[in-house]
């Protein structure tokens, strides 16, 4: 992906199949995907690059990292950034931002994504760290 993204999670470094979410400006599939057992994937979130609320906050963060997920991607901001760099959980989003988002159009879930010029199709796999963000259709050995 394009170097767009800050790193705000407490991991660095994280990996696994992706998941997809394409929304704007609001966040209900995002906790929606995020209450499910996320046995190490990532989510990917298309907010649109959206500069105007947040889609992530420390509440939702926290409930993917008891739910087992490995980390979030965002094209949109996050809140709680404190809070979120304490979890065991990779986080990367544009910028931070204190709005919550609203609740009104969910979006779609499940769907292939495309910003920072890569598309992410769910099934995909994702490689993040300090350098950036890699996707896959197949896993990588690294």
């Amino acid at each position: 992906m394009e170097p767009i993204f800050r790193d705000f999670g407490g991991k660095s470094n994280f990996s696994g199949r992706a998941t997809t979410v394409k929304c704007f400006e609001n966040n209900p599939l995002v906790r929606k995907a995020l209450e499910e057992p996320g046995q190490g994937r990532v989510l990917v979130v298309d907010g649109g690059g959206s500069l105007r609320c947040a889609l992530l906050g420390d509440n939702i963060a926290e409930m993917a990292t008891r739910n087992g997920w490995s980390g979030i991607i965002i094209n949109g901001c996050v809140r709680d950034t404190a809070v979120i760099a304490g979890l065991e959980l990779g986080v990367k989003a544009l910028a931070p931002y204190p709005l919550k988002s609203s609740k009104r159009d969910p979006g779609l879930a499940g769907v292939p994504v495309t910003f920072a010029g890569v598309r992410v199709s769910p099934g995909d796999y994702v490689y993040a760290d300090g350098d950036g963000v890699l996707v896959a259709p197949q896993e990588l050995k690294l």
